[in-house]
C-alpha cells in the first residue's frame, strides 16, 4: 500500500487507516480474523477511541495483541481521548493521563504510537494540556500527538504551550462532506459553498505539515447515510460507477481514491469491518485520478464551480 508522510513525526505510514469504532459488534474470533487479515494487506496504522464500545473495542483488539505479541512493532496504534460521553468535553491534565492509562491497559500494549484529544473543550487550559503530553511523552506511553475536529485557532491555543508537534487533525470528510474544499474554491461569494465552517483548517493543515485523517468517508451529512448506492446521488454515483469500470475497481476503490488524490496527503480512516470491502479501500492508494476526473467527481457531489 501506498505510504505517506504522517505530519513532521518522520514515520512513513499507511494512507488507508483502519478506523475500529464497529469491532466490538464483531465476535472476538471475527475479529481476530479482520485484524489478521488487515495486517496482511499491510493496513497496520488502527485508529481507537476511548469511547469506542465504551472500551469494548480496545479490549477485544487487545486480546488480539496479547494472542500474537510479535505483531505490536509491526503496527501504528492511535487513540483518541476527551469525550464523556452525553456529560461533556475534558482536556484537563488529569483526564488525559486517567484515560491514556486506561487505553494502554486495555489495548494490552505500553506505549501509544499517537494519542489526540478527540474534540475540543471548551474549558480546555492548554497549561494541563502540556503538562499532559509532556508527562506522558517521557514516561514513553506516548510516542506523539494530535487532535481531532479541532480548528487553527484551536491549534494554535494548544501551541502556545504545548511543545510537542501536533502530529495529525482528524476531521470529517468525504465527496459530499467537503465543505473544507468548497470554501476554498467560493471565495468571496454568497453561495453556502462559501461558508468558512473550520477556519480555513485545509490550508492550515498543509502550511503547518499536519496530516488530516478523513472519518466517515463514505457518508453524507453527519451519520446520515452512506453516499454509495444511494438515490439521493444518481449522478454521483454514475460517474464513480464508469470510473470503476475504467480503472477495474470498485466505486468504493474510486470513491477513496478522490481523498486520497488530494495533494495535502491525507489518511483516509475506513470504518468498515469486512475484510472484502477493506480491501477495496486499500486498492484506492494505486488509484491516481486525473484532474479532469477529481472535479467531476466533486461537482456530483454537489458542489459548485463559480
Amino acid at each position: 500500500m501506498k505510504r505517506i508522510s504522517l505530519g513532521q513525526t518522520g514515520l512513513q505510514v499507511p494512507a488507508v487507516a483502519v478506523g475500529c469504532m464497529r469491532l466490538g459488534d464483531l465476535e472476538q474470533a471475527e475479529a481476530d480474523r479482520f485484524l489478521a487479515a488487515a495486517i496482511d494487506m499491510d493496513a497496520v496504522f488502527f485508529d481507537h477511541a476511548d469511547i469506542y464500545g465504551a472500551g469494548k473495542c480496545e479490549e477485544m483488539f487487545g486480546k488480539f495483541l496479547h494472542g500474537n505479541p510479535g505483531k505490536r512493532d509491526k503496527l501504528f496504534l492511535q487513540s483518541k481521548c476527551s469525550i464523556i460521553p452525553g456529560v461533556m468535553f475534558d482536556c484537563s491534565k488529569k483526564h488525559i493521563l486517567e484515560a491514556a492509562d486506561g487505553i494502554l491497559k486495555r489495548l494490552q500494549t505500553d506505549y501509544l504510537d499517537v494519542l489526540l484529544l478527540h474534540r475540543p473543550d471548551a474549558l480546555v487550559e492548554p497549561e494541563e494540556v502540556a503538562e499532559a503530553f509532556d508527562r506522558l511523552e517521557k514516561s514513553g506511553k506516548v510516542r506523539y500527538f494530535g487532535v481531532s475536529n479541532h480548528k487553527p485557532s484551536q491549534i494554535r491555543l494548544l501551541k502556545k504551550y504545548v511543545k510537542q508537534e501536533i502530529a495529525v487533525d482528524q476531521l470529517q470528510f468525504s465527496i459530499p462532506n467537503s465543505n473544507m474544499v468548497a470554501n476554498g474554491l467560493e471565495v468571496n461569494m454568497l453561495s453556502e459553498g462559501a461558508v468558512d465552517r473550520d477556519g480555513s483548517v485545509l490550508d492550515y493543515c498543509r502550511l503547518n505539515d499536519i496530516t488530516i485523517q478523513t472519518w466517515s468517508p463514505f457518508q453524507y451529512g453527519f451519520f446520515e447515510g452512506v453516499f454509495l448506492g444511494s438515490e439521493k446521488y444518481p449522478e454521483l454515483n454514475k460517474i464513480l460507477t464508469e470510473l470503476a469500470d475504467k480503472y477495474n475497481t470498485t466505486d468504493t476503490a474510486v470513491a477513496a481514491a478522490w481523498i486520497l488524490r488530494h495533494p495535502a496527503g491525507m489518511q483516509l480512516v475506513a470504518g468498515t469491518m469486512k475484510t472484502s470491502r477493506l480491501r477495496e479501500i486499500c486498492q484506492a492508494s494505486e488509484i491516481v485520478l486525473t484532474r479532469e476526473e477529481w472535479y467531476r467527481i466533486y461537482l456530483a457531489g454537489g458542489h459548485i464551480l463559480p
